[in-house]
């Protein structure tokens, strides 16, 4: 099972900008096998996907953060990343890094394989 663990979560104003970091294995991004995404869940709501990043480069946003949010890996350092702008408090939520073995940019949870532990990111009005 892949592994991952997510990093740069932290606690920001409203408007401000934070990027999150992904690490995955080696293998992972290198064989270009996986498709990746960020997904988060706030208290007492359900996961939600964030954005999403294919295997052959195709992206997929949610419409809440369409314009703000920009997903984007680098293959020679396997670190996906999360570049969040124009930070909203109800942005606030753990963060999650997943991947899976397929074709597509999913927003899906049930189709992703392998989770990280997640980041905390707080953004204050």
């Amino acid at each position: 099972q892949v592994q991952l663990v997510e990093s740069g979560g932290g606690s920001v104003q409203a408007g401000g900008s934070l990027r999150l970091s992904c690490v995955a294995s080696r293998y992972t991004l290198s064989s270009s096998r996986y498709s990746m995404a960020w997904f988060r869940q706030a208290p007492g709501k359900e996961r939600e996907g964030v954005a999403a990043l294919s295997r052959d480069g195709s992206t997929n946003y949610a419409d809440s953060v369409k314009g703000r949010f920009t997903v984007s890996k680098d293959s020679s350092r396997t670190i996906l990343y999360l570049q969040m702008n124009s930070l909203k408090p109800e942005d606030t939520a753990m963060y999650y890094c997943a991947a899976y073995a397929g074709l597509g940019a999913s927003l899906f949870s049930k189709v992703y394989q392998s989770w990280g532990p997640g980041t905390q990111v707080t953004v204050s009005s």
